[in-house]
């Protein structure tokens, strides 16, 4: 409590900026361009980088959780196939003309393809 009270009584007693001060005298205020120099960048780094790829991966979760049977799925290991069973976690699917069953993770599932109705 003695802390707080002593952070108050030090933020209250801060000295008024003399208009006619020299350099020197506002030496403070690249303490705070020096830190706007590193969060400008930090900040700009996560708008470019970080938001766009939490909004693709976001739109993909939504893809993978809507998939039904009958929807063709490709695996980021490349294979691709028709959907044949959805359990829990667990993706079966068909691939091939000899109808060779799969089973994978939702995880692994890369893309998801709507059949075109008519």
């Amino acid at each position: 409590m003695r802390f707080l009270s002593s952070l108050l009584l030090f933020a209250a007693e801060a000295p008024a900026v003399d208009p006619n001060a020299s350099g020197a005298d506002l030496a403070g205020a690249g303490n705070w361009m020096s830190m706007l120099v590193i969060i400008v960048p930090l900040a700009l780094m996560y708008v470019i980088l970080i938001v766009p790829q939490k909004k693709k991966e976001k739109k993909l979760r939504e893809t993978i959780a809507g998939a039904v049977v009958g929807d063709q799925i490709t695996t980021i290991g490349g294979l691709t196939g028709k959907i044949v069973n959805l359990k829990d976690d667990d993706v079966t699917f068909e691939t091939s003309v000899e109808r060779t069953k799969i089973t994978i993770k939702k995880w692994a599932i890369k893309d998801v393809i709507k059949p075109i109705e008519s």
